[in-house]
């Protein structure tokens, strides 16, 4: 699995967040445990595969934010069955 995170300005409240939630799954279709915080300006999301960067900053600037940043690396499950 893959961790992709976004640094999006321009989030407000906790509409924004569903809005952003929503442009990613559309723009990945399988993208799992999809999350957004306007307090922290970020969005986060796991996927099998590498997202699309261009095509997610490209889907995020079509509903008037700015995907100012996006980060992928693998990630691992944190607990006792992680390991």
């Amino acid at each position: 699995m893959i961790k992709t995170t976004l640094k999006i300005d321009g989030m407000m409240c906790s509409m924004c967040e569903a809005h952003i939630c929503d442009v990613i799954r559309r723009a990945v279709p399988g993208a799992k445990k999809v999350s957004a915080s306007h307090t922290k300006g970020e969005a986060s999301f796991l996927s099998e595969e590498a997202a699309d960067e261009s095509g997610l900053k490209n889907a995020v600037a079509a509903t008037g934010y700015t995907c100012l940043s996006v980060d992928s690396a693998p990630y691992e499950k944190k607990g006792w069955f992680g390991r």
